[in-house]
């Protein structure tokens, strides 16, 4: 195909489709590093995201990684130093685990932080362009060779490059156009999820982070920046219910009502703004490299925000694309042997917490050996220090669930609940049911071997390589 002549064509190393947290970890790195680093965004940057926006440790340690924790700090979020998690009435307060010296959590609204990482990117040497809409990828032969784009003034523009790095979210553009948009495995959220801010009160516990589970029902109260809280309520998700004007309201104050000590500790405290919704979420793994691509963050891999783990893994693994491919960008096998054995890493280290998390979206009332976890870890420091460093991928998901303290949990929730013995031994069942289901789904589908996870379909789009003609803006 001959390039038309109204379009311009720019060589860059490294292309990265998406400004927000994966993109501008990615960018930063690459471009701190001496390459050539062009960054699109369809959206007027900076500008707000849905999005739950806490930070683990682990979280912050990434900011730190990239030298953008002291510029998220200077926003004001509060430092988080505890972390308290109710369910069925047992309350458990624990310190956070330290992650390369970081101990706290933070909260921090993501137009400030957004902001801070695009600042990061571009005194790294990234050039970040606003307002520019992918509109298809380039191919030569089948290999992807770059993008065209709107830029903000609708001029259709081409940028040829090494690898073009999809981190254009849920409904990435990216992934659409390599075929990799179906993921290759989805797990449908048992949840939706609502949230709002408020004015909070000048004596409430601003260091905490904290979490309720009443029935089926979650909701969660964590302090972020300019004197707010955010609150956050994860019903059942509501499939058969309407999603007209003013649902959304409705059902965040009904699930408030619902958890009565959320409601108190959200009393004195004044809503501002809107309900923001998330609905119909579904977890899942997307094939997330291929020759001259690949997706960092929610565009290859998603989990339910019930364990706020999305802005995490998009610093990492944005950050750990960009090491894994910096020297090797101009050699194509290299660079896709890199960008395989990145994908496979990814699937790995992931696979454990995207069961977690499925579980805990399940939206049904707690389980007896649930509640037998809550009770046992209100005077079991080490439980209660293990559950922490879960969330902060310090500790495993499987050592809450290691053969003797799961046999622990199972005699205690007998004794404690003998009234509701058939409950106790169903629940039991489930999960020998649950854990043999994730042991085959992992070595199945999260296998980790990228030659077993299902190729792309054919891409939308294919272009061959332009010719001397081409014009190099």
């Amino acid at each position: 195909m001959v390039d038309s002549p109204a379009t311009a064509v720019e060589r860059a190393d490294v292309v990265v489709v998406g400004a927000r947290c994966a993109g501008s970890a990615t960018a930063a790195t690459l471009a701190g590093a001496g390459r050539d680093v062009v960054v699109l965004d369809a959206a007027t940057l900076p500008s707000d995201t849905l999005s739950t926006h806490l930070l683990w440790p682990a979280g912050l340690a990434e900011l730190q990684r990239l030298d953008a924790l002291a510029a998220v700090e200077a926003l004001g979020a509060p430092r988080l130093t505890r972390a308290y998690a109710q369910g069925a009435g047992y309350g458990v307060d624990s310190a956070f685990p330290s992650v390369e010296g970081i101990d706290y959590a933070m909260c921090v609204r993501r137009a400030g932080l957004d902001a801070a990482l695009l600042r990061t990117a571009v005194e790294a040497g990234a050039q970040v362009r606003a307002r520019c809409r992918v509109t298809s990828v380039v191919w030569d032969a089948n290999r992807c060779a770059g993008v065209r784009y709107l830029d903000s003034a609708g001029r259709s523009v081409e940028i040829r490059a090494a690898l073009v790095v999809g981190a254009d979210g849920r409904r990435s553009t990216i992934a659409r156009e390599v075929g990799a948009e179906p993921p290759f495995l989805t797990v449908p959220s048992g949840r939706d999820c609502y949230f709002a801010y408020w004015r909070d009160t000048a004596d409430a516990p601003r260091h905490i982070a904290a979490q309720w589970r009443v029935g089926a029902d979650l909701g969660t109260a964590f302090p972020c920046d300019d004197g707010l809280v955010l609150s956050l309520v994860q019903p059942p998700s509501g499939n058969d219910r309407g999603r007209g004007p003013g649902e959304a309201e409705r059902r965040y104050t009904e699930a408030l009502t619902r958890i009565p000590d959320l409601t108190q500790r959200l009393s004195g405290c004044e809503r501002v703004g809107r309900v923001r919704s998330a609905t119909g979420i579904s977890s899942y793994f997307r094939r997330s490299a291929g020759p001259g691509w690949a997706l960092p963050g929610d565009s290859g891999h998603f989990k339910d925000p019930v364990t706020a783990q999305g802005i995490r893994d998009a610093l990492h693994y944005g950050r750990t694309l960009a090491e894994s491919v910096v020297e090797v960008l101009h050699d194509p096998r290299a660079l896709d042997a890199a960008l395989s054995e990145w994908e496979r890493r990814r699937v790995i280290e992931c696979r454990e917490i995207f069961h977690w998390t499925n579980r805990l979206a399940r939206g049904e009332v707690m389980r007896p050996l649930e509640i037998e976890l809550y009770r046992t870890a209100t005077d079991d420091p080490d439980l209660a220090r293990i559950t922490a460093g879960i969330f902060s991928r310090t500790h495993r998901p499987a050592e809450l669930y290691a053969p003797a303290r799961a046999l622990g949990l199972a005699v205690r929730a007998l004794r404690h609940q003998r009234a509701h013995l058939p409950a106790v031994l169903a629940d039991m069942a489930r999960e020998v049911r649950d854990s043999t289901r994730e042991w085959r789904m992992t070595r199945t589908a999260l296998h980790g071997n990228p030659s077993h996870i299902p190729a792309p379909s054919t891409p939308r789009s294919t272009l061959t390589t332009a010719g001397p003609g081409e014009h190099h803006a």
